[in-house]
């Protein structure tokens, strides 16, 4: 059967091919819209679970049914598997759909659904104990000779082990959850001191998004390209291999912008690549989509870094390029279908690129989370060749609780060219008011020319900014076009109500004043700026985890004050100078908003 080229995917629904009547997608947002859209396409009907915030969810309104699994704190509620079951039978869901993060890697949830005879839209237990957990899949990845990563292949239980382990490796290494995944609990040290840290924060990472605190060490490969082989396997031995997807645009170990295919593999490469991917799959018997991550350094070398069990965000560029539907596929596998292609079936059509468009404030650390209100929201599927995957809408609401992503933006084309080019304008084209979002650095990264030319690396973002993202930065010639541009703008509404109030032209906030008030604005006392050394103030949102000092300590420059805990993510926040602690206003599981005063230094 072959695969025709489709601008996004193509549902194959055939009547006569009986699935399930009924699925629970356990999981919200964006993912869970993703799949109900393929089972209303199946005649499949859906039930969405949702917390008690997110009762108004998107996600919620286009289900068939909901129900509600706890508070707003995902361990009382999208990681409750007692609510979750009770919602399986309360509703007779003949199926689950975990979507990605959450349940959908946890091998105790998926026996349960197998104790009740619920089917679990994904891999067999063993396959997720397998390779969730990093140790374990790295020793079956040697057997089944797929490249590895020089390593610890154990467990290792303390600070001072750890040290001890990076010393014998040698550094640079890196420092992981056994059970992570998506960026969490993971940490770089260069040095005995950063391999401490990094243990403490990738252990309480790790425990608070995995309920697993186990962590390994390996080698870590500086400059690498990270990138990823989607592979689709059944229960009766047949498996294949997706081509791949560029990943390599990352902060904080999380991807930012994909595309597939690379502009880095060449043909032979790329076969090695997904031959060894489906040889790991074969070994623990794999059937449903997965992802096998691989980190390539500059001469072609891959080396295994971790199987993902389930769905990917990223899964919709592949979508692009096959034409397969990646949803149908794994709940065709599940129902026991074989598949319905074969190797060579599968194209390389085109391209897509995806970034992430989060509520994040890219001016911080590349991304910081922001929180609010979506007062105006519109995606650009005016454009042809774009898709938008989205859980929210106009009025949504952005809290601290969860993922700050707002959606999945991928845009398609026959060449490379053809696709930026799109993903620019669609950019360009989307309007999200109400909370500090990422657009501006998603279109620096895009139009710079070593991401152009394919000149990239997992450090591209520190490379390109060194001195963190500044914005885009205007020569003289564009400049004087915005001056022109705004004072066009005064002009046409200098009679409203708002004339000579501070406005926006895309990204940069002007104000147009006349001859006499420029002149009385230069007796205007200057805003003196706050003395930041002195003071601590949270940088985003969130939970305080750890409160290091108290009021008459001693600080050293660069010791650890707090640490915010973000979308479940661990900010350490340090002295810049030493000094005296003067005041504390922050204590351990106190909820802080962005700017709140933590720590006043003498």
């Amino acid at each position: 059967c072959a695969v025709h080229s489709r601008v996004q995917y193509s549902t194959v629904y055939n009547p006569s091919e009986k699935t399930f009547d009924k699925i629970l997608i356990a999981n919200r947002g964006e993912i869970a819209c993703r799949v109900m859209k393929t089972c209303k396409k199946m005649g499949i009907q859906t039930v969405a679970v949702h917390s008690e915030v997110d009762s108004s969810a998107v996600h919620v309104k286009m289900a068939d049914e909901a129900v509600c699994v706890g508070p707003a704190p995902t361990n009382k509620s999208y990681l409750n598997m007692d609510a979750i079951m009770d919602a399986i039978r309360a509703t007779g869901a003949q199926a689950v759909h975990p979507g990605y993060g959450f349940l959908s890697e946890n091998k105790e949830f998926a026996k349960r659904l197998a104790a009740e005879g619920v089917t679990f839209i994904g891999p067999d237990t063993q396959a997720i104990q397998a390779m969730g957990d990093k140790i374990e899949s790295k020793l079956i990845a040697k057997a089944a000779k797929v490249n590895t990563i020089p390593g610890f292949d154990g467990v290792v239980k303390t600070a001072e082990e750890a040290v001890k382990i990076a010393q014998d490796i040698g550094y640079p290494v890196m420092i992981k959850a056994s059970a992570g995944g998506g960026g969490k609990g993971m940490r770089i040290a260069w040095n005995d001191e950063e391999t401490r840290e990094g243990f403490r924060f990738s252990s309480q990472e790790a425990a608070s998004s995995f309920g697993d605190d186990r962590l390994l060490i390996e080698k870590y490969i500086d400059n690498p390209r990270h990138i990823e082989i989607q592979v689709l396997a059944d229960k009766h031995g047949n498996a294949l291999w997706l081509n791949e997807r560029e990943c390599s645009i990352q902060r904080r170990n999380q991807k930012v912008v994909e595309e597939a295919p690379s502009t880095f593999l060449d043909p032979v490469t790329r076969q090695a690549m997904g031959e060894q991917a489906v040889q790991l799959a074969r070994a623990v018997q794999y059937s449903s989509a997965g992802t096998v991550e691989f980190l390539v350094d500059s001469k072609k070398n891959f080396y295994f870094l971790e199987m993902n069990t389930r769905l990917q965000v990223e899964h919709p560029i592949t979508e692009c390029i096959t034409g397969l539907d990646l949803v149908e596929q794994m709940i065709r596998v599940a129902k026991g279908y074989q598949l319905q292609h074969k190797q060579q079936d599968i194209p390389i059509n085109g391209w897509a690129i995806e970034t992430r468009v989060y509520a994040e404030d890219p001016y911080k650390s590349f991304g910081l989370p922001s929180i609010g209100w979506l007062s105006q929201y519109q995606e650009p599927l005016n454009l042809s060749n774009v898709r938008v995957d989205s859980g929210i809408q106009e009025g949504s609401d952005i809290s601290i609780y969860y993922d700050p992503m707002i959606s999945k933006l991928v845009t398609y084309g026959a060449t490379r060219g053809e696709a930026l080019a799109r993903m620019e304008e669609a950019l360009d084209n989307y309007v999200i008011r109400g909370v500090t979002h990422n657009i501006p650095l998603l279109r620096e990264i895009i139009t710079h020319p070593r991401f152009i030319s394919g000149d990239i690396n997992t450090n591209f973002l520190p490379e390109v900014y060194p001195e963190g993202f500044k914005g885009h930065q205007l020569e003289e010639d564009k400049r004087r076009e915005l001056v022109a541009s705004a004072v066009a703008l005064h002009i046409t509404a200098q009679f409203e109500l708002n004339a000579g109030q501070p406005f926006a032209v895309f990204q940069f906030k002007l104000r147009v004043l006349s001859k006499l008030a420029a002149e009385l604005n230069s007796y205007m006392p200057e805003k003196v700026a706050e003395d930041t050394s002195s003071i601590l103030r949270s940088p985003m949102p969130g939970t305080v985890v750890a409160v290091s000092v108290k009021p008459g300590d001693t600080v050293a420059e660069g010791q650890e004050i707090c640490v915010i805990e973000a979308m479940k993510m661990q900010n350490s926040l340090t002295a810049v100078k030493q000094a005296k602690v003067k005041s504390v206003h922050c204590k351990p599981g106190e909820t802080v908003g962005e700017g709140d005063l933590l720590i006043e230094l003498e």
